[in-house]
């Protein structure tokens, strides 16, 4: 807890002075108890800088080949994704997303904030595609209220593809909580993909994307 304190004191600062951030609707995050952050994906950055600009600290799932690196490369990378609060899970197949999503719903039940793409992968073309059905999940699951989240400018920072960020200006959009009871009728599939699409209209209203009605094909690395 003292290294994520005091890695999340230094790399604050740092990144508002590379990021050159604008932000909107911090008040919008509740200070205390479960919350989850849904947000856009245009770019790698994206859940770095939304733990460092909202105004309490914000758990994002990372792959555990991350924490795993060799090196002092390796050594920098776990220390800034701890300072962020990340929390490492296994990708990969059905049962790896049902993992995450406990791992997630974990997160809540101790009080904490979650922060959640429900794109999945990161737009390769700018538009906002159709959500997929885990954030609705745990918001029924936690009753936890959903915070919607644009950000804007990281994919001119860190294109898909860069291994490195280039300077540019961020801004990070906190809408107004969204509170979701849960379902009384109708099946749980409906009722999940109802939330979901919510969400991604309130994301959408913030960011002012395109939509996209299809899924997001996640395509090679990078």
């Amino acid at each position: 807890m003292l290294l994520q304190t005091t890695t999340r004191l230094v790399l604050a600062p740092l990144g508002r002075l590379a990021f050159r951030p604008v932000v909107d609707g911090r008040d919008n995050v509740p200070r205390r108890g479960p919350v989850i952050l849904a947000a856009n994906h245009i770019s790698f950055l994206d859940s770095v800088v939304i733990p460092l600009l909202a105004p309490r600290p914000v758990a994002f799932l990372a792959k555990d080949d991350y924490f795993r690196q060799p090196g002092v490369k390796g050594w920098l990378t776990r220390t800034c994704l701890t300072g962020i609060d990340a929390v490492p899970v296994r990708r990969g197949g059905h049962r790896s997303a049902q993992a995450s999503l406990q791992v997630a719903l974990d997160v809540l039940a101790a009080g904490r904030a979650f922060g959640i793409h429900p794109e999945g992968s990161r737009s390769r073309d700018g538009r906002l595609y159709r959500g997929r059905t885990g954030v609705a999940w745990l918001a029924l699951a936690s009753g936890a209220p959903v915070v919607p989240v644009a950000v804007l400018g990281t994919d001119r920072i860190q294109p898909v593809g860069a291994r490195l960020p280039r300077p540019g200006r961020v801004t990070v959009r906190f809408g107004t909580p969204l509170h979701f009871a849960r379902q009384t009728t109708g099946s749980a599939g409906q009722a999940r993909r109802a939330v979901t699409d919510e969400i991604m209209t309130a994301i959408q209203k913030l960011s002012g994307q395109e939509v996209a009605d299809e899924y997001n094909d996640p395509g090679p690395p990078g």
